[in-house]
């Protein structure tokens, strides 16, 4: 068995007995632990009462952190015309048609987030095999497949966050920083989870928020109270 190193090893002993706890405290645990030589992110994993192979219980959605993530979002879009100038003044880092769908079938992937016009997802759509498992896909529902790329582009560049079950029915996303003010990540936890729940399927049955864990990108996890969370 490998040796833990002594970062590991105080943060498991200092999130040892800690379970359910409320959202304050974790994310103080979660802060006080985060030890790397970089600036690690707030993961949330958020486990949920559904099967993903239904359709009727599907959880997808998008919310707006009320303080960003943190992240420079790199953002594509597909567009012609004047909505291509639309996105490149709205400050989008890609912008493209054939082009960039060549770009991307040849494996270059360099954004987080793409966005389209309806009128291009015929070509959006030859890509679903590359952009899908990595949940770049547009979609309508999330807001990514629109005419108001203006909107779009500074929503993703503002700290939009999308969240999409998956198999097994848990939803992961980065919520900010570690340096981030500890209210400051109080707020976006309370923001992603009250979206998470908003979002429930009509075919979820008994419980559908069941277990909440917070970590950082290199720290040990810890339980949050579902009511905690929702503020019940």
């Amino acid at each position: 068995m490998a040796k833990l190193g002594k970062r590991t090893k105080a943060a498991r002993e200092a999130f040892a007995g800690k379970e359910n706890v409320t959202v304050e405290e974790a994310i103080s645990l979660v802060k006080g632990n985060a030890n790397a030589k970089f600036d690690e992110t707030l993961e949330i994993a958020v486990s949920l009462g559904v099967d993903t192979r239904h359709a009727d219980q599907m959880v997808r959605g998008v919310v707006g952190l009320p303080n960003g993530t943190g992240k420079t979002m790199r953002v594509a879009v597909f567009a012609r015309g004047p909505k291509a100038d639309e996105a490149k003044e709205a400050g989008a880092d890609i912008v493209g048609a054939e082009d960039l769908m060549e770009t991307i079938q040849g494996g270059t992937i360099d954004f987080d987030r793409c966005i389209a016009t309806p009128d291009m997802m015929p070509i959006v759509g030859r890509l679903g095999k590359v952009l899908g498992p990595r949940n770049l896909m547009p979609n309508p529902k999330v807001g990514t497949v629109t005419m108001d790329v203006k909107q779009a582009v500074e929503a993703a560049k503002g700290g939009e966050v999308q969240f999409k079950a998956e198999k097994g029915g848990v939803v992961h996303a980065g919520l900010g920083k570690a340096s981030f003010d500890e209210a400051k990540l109080v707020e976006n936890v309370r923001a992603f989870v009250d979206a998470v729940q908003k979002a429930k399927p009509t075919g979820a049955k008994g419980t559908y928020m069941k277990k909440i864990a917070l970590s950082s990108t290199m720290g040990p996890g810890v339980t949050v109270s579902v009511d905690s969370a929702t503020g019940n």
